[in-house]
C-alpha cells in the first residue's frame, strides 16, 4: 500500500528552529521514523516537504492518480490559514490524517483552528514525533479496515 507523507512549511528547519516547542528531532530523522515504521506494516512511502502552498496543493490533488491510498500531512503553518488546502483535501478523494508535533489547541489563539483538519478524517496532536508514528498507524489500520 502505497501513502503520501507530505510536510509543510518551515518542517525543514526541525531540529534547529524552536527545540523547545518542536523538539531536537530534525525532519531526516522523523523521515526515518515514518520509513522504519512503513518497513514493518508493509508500506510505501513518498515523502515530500515544501514551504509552497501550491506545491502542496498539487501533491494532495495527484496523490491518487500516482497512486496513493491515503495521505499523512503535517500542513503546519497552513493548517491555520489555507482553505486551499482545505479544499484539495476534499477533492482529492483519499483519507487524509493530519499531524502536529506540538499541541496546537495548547498554542496561541490562532493556531488552535485548523482549517485543514475540517478535511481529515483525525488529527493527532501534541506528541512530538510520535505523532507521525501514530498518524501513520492509524491511517494504514483505516484503509485496512475499509479493504476489507
Amino acid at each position: 500500500m502505497k501513502l503520501l507523507v507530505l510536510h509543510g512549511p518551515s518542517l525543514d528547519r526541525l531540529g534547529t528552529r524552536e527545540p523547545e516547542i518542536y523538539g531536537s528531532l530534525s525532519l531526516a530523522g522523523i523521515n526515518a521514523l515514518l520509513e522504519e515504521t512503513a518497513k514493518q506494516r508493509g508500506l510505501e512511502l513518498t515523502i515530500l516537504q515544501s514551504n509552497h502552498e501550491g506545491v502542496l496543493v498539487d501533491a494532495i490533488l495527484s496523490a491518487a492518480e500516482n497512486g496513493n491510498r491515503g495521505i499523512l500531512m503535517n500542513p503546519a503553518a497552513y493548517s491555520h490559514t489555507s482553505i486551499a488546502l482545505l479544499d484539495a483535501i476534499r477533492a482529492c478523494g483519499l483519507p487524509v490524517v493530519e499531524v502536529h508535533l506540538s499541541n496546537i489547541h495548547a498554542r496561541e489563539e490562532f493556531r488552535r483552528h485548523s482549517y485543514t483538519a475540517m478535511g481529515a478524517v483525525g488529527v493527532v496532536t501534541g506528541f512530538g514525533p510520535d505523532s507521525y508514528v501514530a498518524g501513520l498507524h492509524l491511517l494504514a489500520a483505516r484503509l485496512q479496515q475499509h479493504a476489507g
